[in-house]
């Protein structure tokens, strides 16, 4: 009964699973939070699991801050990091949770594809933002129709949300998973660096090679992998990406 309780309260999170020394996820050794659930589709998902939005593990803000502390020692540099699934499908918990870690001085960033932004209705958005010291971008592809087929969404309000954070002035790093013949390639690559040279606010680039680790978690819950023909990319490939993307790129100061 308690869970249930709990699980009606719009400050709880639905949490997947916890990293508590994650160097990937921004400045720093992280406390990383990932929370259930996405309404992205990607068929290169390595996460298959946090799709489904039903529940897994309860936790308050204030239970999330109290394991944080457990290793705070290791976080001096670094911060708290929500990733997913897609986080912001829980932005009334983020929000609780952001507004508790900023209380306590701690740096904080979202680990997100801008699945759920609408440009139309920022109220909440506005709010989780001023809690917000970092946001780490995914953008899947530039090319609406590809974008359709790789992840079941349009990417329209992603590139929207993009331009959100740019007009906020909001520190964002862009990450981009890299898809020979997808993704990487130069068309496509040039048109994601085409549209960064119009933001004012990417401080990062991470390019993500592409890997077939999470093949055997999407067999192992009896889905069929649509990508099972994809390799992995080339060193020449990830060499090209890293000149087209970052060449020259200013990153703000």
């Amino acid at each position: 009964m308690l869970s249930q309780e709990r699980s009606m309260n719009l400050s709880s999170l639905n949490v997947h699973s916890i990293e508590t020394m994650g160097a990937f996820d921004g400045p720093g050794i992280r406390y990383v939070l990932f929370l259930q659930g996405c309404p992205f589709k990607c068929q290169f998902c390595h996460n298959r699991d946090t799709w489904d939005t039903s529940i897994n593990k309860i936790k308050t803000p204030e239970e999330v801050l109290a394991d944080f502390n457990r290793y705070k020692s290791f976080y001096k540099h670094g911060g708290i990091t929500v990733s997913g699934g897609e986080p912001l499908l829980q932005i009334d918990a983020l929000i609780e949770l952001f507004k508790l870690f900023k209380s306590h001085n701690i740096h904080t960033a979202i680990d997100t594809a801008g699945a759920t932004f609408n440009p139309n209705n920022t109220e909440k958005m506005d709010e989780l933002m001023r809690y917000t010291d970092l946001i780490l971008l995914d953008i899947k592809h530039m090319d609406e129709g590809s974008h359709q087929t790789l992840v079941g969404a349009s990417n329209k309000n992603v590139l929207a949300f993009a331009r959100y954070l740019d007009a906020l002035d909001k520190t964002v790093y862009i990450r981009h998973v890299l898809l020979p013949g997808i993704t990487g390639t130069p068309t496509q690559l040039n048109a994601l660096r085409n549209f960064l040279d119009t933001l004012h606010n990417v401080k990062q680039i991470d390019i993500l090679p592409y890997h077939t680790k999470g093949i055997s978690k999407w067999k192992t819950l009896g889905f069929e992998y649509a990508l099972m023909d994809l390799r992995e990319p080339t060193k020449e490939e990830i060499y090209e990406a890293h000149d087209i993307l970052k060449t020259a790129y200013i990153y703000k100061k």
